[in-house]
């Protein structure tokens, strides 16, 4: 079940559509459900998350996302999500997430993301 969230956030970087097309096919359900900060409603379809990833490889060129750590129990997933690259500084930056992802035949149904991992700030 990881392999289909480290393959969807394998996408996230891909500037060709019908690469990241390939790519979220392959690792979501059909009638997938996608949320996070950023969305302003729930995504409900293959094509509309697609267009969804692919604002992030225009957006934030050259920047990546990594799954860096999952652990699952009763059936749900959490994945904390590393997505790197140069901030406007021209340093090399990365910024956490953090998903929680359900799943249906080894394919991800419905997944819900937050910004950072949780941990108070001190």
């Amino acid at each position: 079940m990881t392999d289909a969230i480290d393959t969807f956030f394998g996408a996230w970087q891909l500037e060709s559509r019908e690469e990241r097309v390939d790519k979220i096919t392959g690792a979501v359900a059909p009638g997938v459900v996608y949320v996070d900060p950023r969305t302003p409603e729930p995504i409900t379809s293959v094509s509309a998350l697609c267009d969804y990833v692919g604002m992030f490889s225009a957006n934030a060129p050259g920047w990546s996302a990594r799954v860096v750590s999952t652990s699952t129990i009763a059936g749900m997933t959490r994945a904390t999500v590393a997505f790197s690259g140069k901030g406007a500084d021209g340093k090399e930056q990365t910024q956490l997430g953090q998903y929680f992802v359900e799943t249906e035949g080894g394919l991800i149904s419905r997944m819900v993301g937050f910004v950072g991992i949780g941990a108070p700030e001190c």
